[in-house]
């Protein structure tokens, strides 16, 4: 994966994003990546880009902004955090996003 930009912030790099076509929201449910279209265990969907972003003091405030696509072809953003913040119990699901 090549990043083509690296944007200031979360909401640039979200606004970016949106334009080109990644509209859905994606939450971690369950250990499942899902949204209004479905859920999708790590194996149903791809990381196209990710971009990470540190607080300038505060490691709580460490974020990741992830391009999926799904199986189906659902384009979407996934934010969460990562690092100490990160709160995800699924390991399959977590090694997908740490090695992104």
């Amino acid at each position: 994966m090549q990043h083509k930009t690296h944007y200031d912030t979360v909401s640039k790099a979200i606004d970016a994003l949106r334009l080109q076509g990644y509209t859905t929201d994606f939450n971690i449910e369950e250990n499942v990546v899902a949204c209004t279209a479905g859920r999708f265990a790590a194996k149903d969907f791809d990381i196209v880009d990710v971009y990470r972003y540190e607080g300038n003091s505060d490691p709580a405030d460490e974020a990741a902004v992830y391009a999926i696509t799904s199986s189906n072809g659902v384009k979407g953003i996934l934010v969460t955090g990562y690092g100490a913040s990160a709160d995800i119990s699924d390991a399959e699901l977590l090694e997908k996003l740490a090695k992104a």
